[in-house]
Order: C-alpha cells, then sequence, then structure tokens
C-alpha cells in the first residue's frame, strides 16, 4: 500500500475485502470512491478457468456494450476504391489505400483505436505486423477486423459505437473497459451484462470445473472491489 497515494488508500480501506459484492453493489461502490479529476475507465478483469495454452480454450470474440465506451473511436480502414470511398462515407476516421500510412505507422504513428482492412489489403497490412499485432491490433477475420468491402459501413458503426474485442491473456484472465464513471449505475449494469453473457456463451466445451472463477471491477485509478463470480455469470442482457 505504501506507493499509493492517500485518496487510494482511503478508497481502499472503505472496500470489504471479505465480501463479495452483487454486480450493481460494485458498480455503485466504484463510482462512489472514484476520486480522479478526470473520467475514468471503468474496467473488468476476469480469471476464466481455461488454459490458453490449448488452442480450443483461447477465448476471444467481440461484443457491442449496448451504451458504448463514452470515448470517441478513431478507426483505420485500410482499404481501396470502391470500398475506400464506402469506409470514407460510413465515418472512417483514416483511410490508407496507398503506403503513405504504412510508412507513417511504421514510424510510430498510433493515433486510432481499431483497424479494419479488406483481404486484398493485406499484403500491405502485413508489413505491419511487427507493429500491430503486439497492440492487439492487427486485422483477422476471426476478430472481425478483416472484412469484405460491403461489411465496412456495418463494422465501422459498431466500432464506433462501442464494439469491443476481448481476448484471454497468457494468465487466464481477460481485462476490459466497460465504460465511464460518467456512466449511469444501469448503464454499467448493461454493459457488464453484455460483457459477461458473451463470456459464458464462449466457454469451451473442454473446460472442467469452474468457468468464471473471479470478477473485480476497478476504476482506473481505484482498488479493485471483488464481485460474486457466480453473479456475474449469471448475468444476462434484456
Amino acid at each position: 500500500m505504501a506507493k499509493h497515494g492517500k485518496n487510494y488508500r482511503e478508497a481502499f480501506e472503505k472496500v470489504d475485502r471479505d465480501n463479495k459484492y452483487t454486480p450493481m453493489e460494485a458498480i455503485t461502490l466504484a463510482k462512489e470512491l472514484a476520486y480522479a479529476k478526470f473520467d475514468e475507465t471503468m474496467e473488468l478483469h476476469v480469471r476464466l478457468g481455461v488454459d490458453p495454452r490449448h488452442a480450443d480454450q483461447i477465448i476471444r470474440d467481440l461484443v457491442n456494450l449496448p451504451h458504448g465506451l463514452g470515448k470517441t473511436v478513431r478507426v483505420l480502414v485500410f482499404a481501396q476504391g470502391e470500398d475506400a470511398a464506402a469506409a470514407r462515407e460510413a465515418g472512417a476516421d483514416y483511410i490508407a489505400d496507398g503506403d503513405d500510412l504504412v510508412k507513417k505507422i511504421e514510424g510510430g504513428w498510433f493515433d486510432f483505436d481499431v483497424v479494419l482492412a479488406t483481404p486484398n489489403m493485406m499484403g500491405k497490412v502485413g508489413k505491419l505486423g511487427p507493429v500491430l499485432g503486439p497492440r492487439g491490433m492487427m486485422p483477422n477475420p476471426k476478430a472481425g477486423t478483416m472484412i469484405p468491402g460491403e461489411d465496412l459501413p456495418r463494422v465501422i458503426e459498431e466500432s464506433k459505437s462501442g464494439r469491443i474485442e476481448y481476448r484471454v491473456d497468457k494468465t487466464s484472465n481477460i481485462h476490459t473497459p466497460i465504460g465511464k464513471v460518467s456512466f449511469t449505475a444501469e448503464q454499467l449494469h448493461d454493459n457488464m451484462s453484455a460483457l459477461m453473457e458473451s463470456l459464458v456463451s464462449n466457454r469451451p466445451a473442454s473446460t472442467k470445473g469452474v468457468y468464471v472463477k473471479k470478477v473485480v471491477l476497478a476504476t482506473s485509478m481505484g482498488p479493485g472491489i471483488i464481485i460474486d463470480s457466480v453473479l456475474a455469470a449469471e448475468l444476462e442482457t434484456e
């Protein structure tokens, strides 16, 4: 605790470490304890009973959060011709139809949040694997980010309105934002429900025992609040 400031310590002391909160109790408490001068992100951390060393237990999917993330999402699209025109009309922030942006990204430019690409552009995008891959931004079909041109308008709209990708890490955890502290408790609850419903629906058939092992809610600057994992796993969107 010594490395944390006074505000964090005071917030930490208000969390009952022996209690497993209901989802709504945790959201309400997290909002009450938020102390930063900026609008903190509300983050959900979930420990899953999977072994990501096995390919069939790597959990990765997309989910549309009903109330978005409360931030402007900048979309970069690799496309040419009619596909590029459609992406621009749909609201893409940047269109990469040549080598200019490829070189710019190789030089360290990352002023974007989502990268989409049509299949015929993967030759150019492939050069960026070493820089986009570690950031989890490399377009690919499984992530729904390498798509045919006709799907670009829909995916751009979804990306800007609250579509997020989640993926289990090497320690069997998933970390993802679910909104901002300024959201209402009900909005955060809806977003959490959408995420948990997606996670539960993606349970691999090969897993045994408890699937949702631990669920922790925290703001960007605040302490973790443990949520009853059984109640979290039972959350469903209405």
